[in-house]
């Protein structure tokens, strides 16, 4: 059965990332006869000028028909309101198609972190209200002034949301260390976060195989530092998981490590944290190591619903990043590494192509 993919380059560095996981994901297809094809949209910046919008119709249409998506990061800080045309396509498709958990890990390496302590966890992030107003409303954002010397923002915390964040967390953790720890700031946000632990409290009773306790989000930050290792899935809300993920993942090595994918109950689309970084694009110095992560963790997120081989083919470029990753010779430029964007998919991809 051939899977559909839906690739959308973005801005920035956009397009050179997504082009390096091409050529991976060609090579696994290859290599364990996937039946991979792609159909490409642009997004952003490009279909704004061309269009009107960043993201255009037939965008939302060419996703719904999809099995998965490949998403490049967007520049949405330099696009117009979104009455002008400037949505979030981010934001917009993790909503559209109710992509509720952001899943994030982070996993420190040997000689690329500055912990003390070694680091292997995961973050799971409620990926659909929360404190982003993009996403907390039917009509409009959740973010008003009622005078220009005024600026409110409105949080959205829902107990349908918390409690399926939470069970994806306890399932996750199943097929790890059985441990979750559950971030939040209910000592200041006795309401919104209260109902988000007591829904997470509500869910454990189903897993009494998994280990629940929970922190403060300031206290988090510090521990995460100190040592991370204590650590095994993380649940929290919108805000705090992006926050925290980006924190493990510089404490990891660099942001261009951090894999992410947004996961529903029928789609899924990857996604590296880091954003455009237009300060660098069509220089070849981006590192694509997140994004071909991301594919790998959608590849597996297939797998789960078609083949083994599948699975096999993310292990394929787990794999091969990770050898990479441990030849200084064979990293990029912001890992103190020689290699381009394109040389570097191509040394992952040359490892796949070369298993038998």
């Amino acid at each position: 059965m051939s899977t559909h993919l839906v690739i959308l380059p973005g801005d920035g560095i956009g397009p050179e990332i997504v082009g390096a996981t091409l050529t991976v994901l060609r090579h696994v297809d290859a290599r364990f006869s996937l039946d991979l094809n792609y159909e490409t949209h642009e997004i952003g910046l490009a279909t704004l000028h061309r269009d009107g919008t960043t993201l255009p119709p037939v965008v939302l249409e060419a996703v719904q028909r999809s099995d998965g998506v490949i998403l490049g990061p967007v520049s949405h800080l330099d696009y117009p309101p979104a009455e002008q045309g400037g949505v979030n396509p981010s934001g917009i498709l993790r909503t559209h198609f109710d992509l509720y958990a952001n899943i994030r890990p982070a996993r420190s390496r040997e000689g690329m972190t500055i912990l003390r302590h070694p680091m292997d966890l995961v973050i799971v992030r409620e990926n659909t209200e929360g404190f982003y107003a993009d996403r907390n409303m039917a009509v409009g954002t959740g973010e008003f002034m009622p005078t220009p010397d005024m600026a409110l923002a409105v949080r959205k915390v829902t107990t349908e949301a918390c409690r399926r964040i939470a069970r994806t967390a306890f399932e996750l953790a199943r097929t790890r260390r059985r441990h979750v720890t559950a971030v939040h700031k209910q000592n200041v946000l006795r309401i919104s976060d209260a109902l988000f632990l007591r829904e997470v409290r509500a869910v454990a009773a189903d897993y009494r195989d998994v280990t629940l306790d929970d922190a403060l989000v300031d206290a988090m930050t510090a521990h995460l530092v100190r040592d991370p290792s204590r650590y095994d899935v993380i649940v929290t809300t919108n805000m705090f998981g992006d926050i925290l993920s980006d924190e493990a993942s510089e404490l990891a090595g660099s942001l261009g490590l951090g894999a992410a994918l947004n996961a529903g109950d029928n789609r899924a689309v990857a996604q590296a944290q880091h954003g455009s970084a237009p300060d660098i694009a069509g220089q070849d110095r981006a590192n694509p190591t997140a994004l071909l992560l991301s594919a790998a963790m959608l590849l597996r997120w297939l797998g789960g619903r078609r083949s083994g081989a599948f699975v096999a083919a993310a292990d394929a470029i787990e794999a091969a990043v990770e050898t990479s990753l441990a030849t200084p010779a064979e990293r990029t430029p912001d890992l103190g590494g020689p290699l381009g964007t394109r040389a570097f998919a191509a040394v992952v991809a040359g490892r796949i192509a070369a298993v038998r």
